[in-house]
């Protein structure tokens, strides 16, 4: 690399309501690196199954249509886009049925690659370096990333969080929702949400959205010093 700073690819892994999101985009932005939302892309899937008809329960149906929709991941922080046969998908993803059907989808080993080999591409082709947030992106999808981080946070603090993005939802319905979901997406067969080995895990339970920040621009930046 000619360039002063080094091109960087950052892994953040975790369950949800531990802060993935708002600390991927803050990072990436404050660092002038790219951003995916892998979830989204597993939601947009989804969203494009159940419109479409496609029974969510029947995997050998979810794996027939894995090929069929063009999703359009948009990678500017500041306003991440994303897009299923041209139609902006960011508002309908984020419904209560995609959520509650995403981890059904995202089991099917062929809903996996055919996302998988989205998210390599796109890492790819980030001019700068990327930060890439999902739960299986340091284990699978980037397991050459340069920076691999893990974030946790207890499930209360977890569903105060996503019951306050929900605006009014129940806390302790939110924390059985959590609790669920992470059993489903950590023991499917293929890429379960898991730790890397060479993850730096990172507890956000006590810590502000502010320091989580902090913390995760620090070790990028350490990372970046140490490969000059």
């Amino acid at each position: 690399m000619s360039d002063t700073v080094e091109s960087v690819i950052v892994a953040i892994d975790g369950p949800s309501g531990t802060g993935k999101s708002s600390t991927s985009k803050a990072v990436a932005a404050k660092l002038g690196l790219s951003y995916l939302d892998t979830g989204a892309q597993y939601r947009a899937i989804t969203w494009w199954m159940i419109t479409n008809g496609i029974d969510v329960t029947d995997p050998a149906a979810v794996a027939d249509a894995a090929g069929k929709p063009a999703i359009v991941s948009g990678t500017d922080p500041a306003g991440p886009t994303i897009t299923v046969d041209g139609v902006d998908a960011s508002g309908p993803i984020r419904t209560q049925e995609v959520t509650s059907k995403v981890s059904a989808v995202s089991a099917v080993p062929e809903i996996r690659t055919r996302i998988t080999e989205l998210q390599r591409s796109i890492a790819a082709a980030a001019p700068y370096g990327i930060v890439v947030e999902g739960r299986d992106i340091g284990t699978t999808v980037l397991p050459d990333a340069d920076l691999k981080i893990f974030l946790t946070a207890s499930p209360e603090a977890r569903a105060a969080r996503r019951a306050g993005e929900l605006k009014g939802a129940d806390v302790s319905a939110t924390r059985e929702a959590l609790i669920k979901r992470d059993a489903a997406d950590s023991t499917r067969k293929t890429s379960p949400l898991a730790k890397a080995d060479d993850a730096v895990e990172v507890d956000t339970t006590d810590l502000t959205l502010q320091q989580v920040i902090e913390c995760v621009v620090t070790l990028v930046e350490e990372k970046r010093a140490a490969a000059k």
